[in-house]
């Protein structure tokens, strides 16, 4: 059964944060929140963690698209080939509750990306995760928790989210009740965008 690790707004020991660390560097799959929904999360250099990730989501690696977790803007030229005008983009809404999807570069590990070359980016505005990533020093795959024929509190109450998942991730990080709302993706493309979904990023800019 996953351990449960609180985690707060502000002001985590250094101490829990690297626990949360080490696990992760030992391919652990966790579940934490975000500034919009919990989410699912392990080390992207992680093949053993990403495909337990594809099994609980019932996926497969080569037929979806990644996102993942940077700890800031400078760290995200490694992951994806970001031009000016998305650099100006994403200055102007990260951190928020976006996901912008960008050419992938070559660091991207292979499992993630095959054949369809982009990824999705996201610096959620929420301190502890980011945190969290600055500390492992690589980013942090995320997806949402599946949440089809559940009930809101399924998926936004941590202690039932123990309930439902406990028996598949190894750490549920609880930062309290979460929310129901994914984040919006945005694709930029050259120097256009191109909205994928509209979620708790308010799009209005990019209509």
């Amino acid at each position: 059964m996953a351990e449960i690790i609180r985690l707060y707004d502000k002001n985590n020991s250094q101490a829990t944060i690297e626990l949360i660390v080490k696990a992760l560097d030992k391919d652990a799959v966790i579940i934490y929140k975000t500034d919009t929904m919990y989410a699912l999360g392990c080390h992207i250099n992680s093949t053993k963690a990403v495909n337990r990730i594809c099994e609980i989501k019932g996926i497969q690696a080569s037929k979806n698209r990644f996102s993942f977790i940077c700890a800031d803007l400078s760290s995200i030229a490694n992951y994806a080939k970001v031009s000016d005008f998305a650099f100006k983009t994403l200055k102007r809404y990260l951190p928020g509750a976006f996901t912008f999807v960008l050419p992938a570069s070559a660091k991207v590990p292979s499992i993630l990306v095959q054949g369809k070359k982009t990824v999705g980016i996201r610096i959620p505005d929420y301190e502890p995760i980011l945190s969290i990533v600055e500390v492992l020093g690589a980013p942090l795959l995320t997806t949402s928790l599946p949440h089809d024929h559940l009930e809101v509190e399924e998926y936004t109450d941590p202690s039932l989210i123990l309930d439902q998942w406990g028996h598949a991730v190894d750490l549920i990080l609880d930062g309290g009740f979460g929310g129901h709302i994914p984040s919006s993706v945005v694709e930029i493309t050259d120097d256009s965008v191109d909205i994928i979904r509209e979620g708790a990023g308010d799009c209005s800019d990019f209509n």
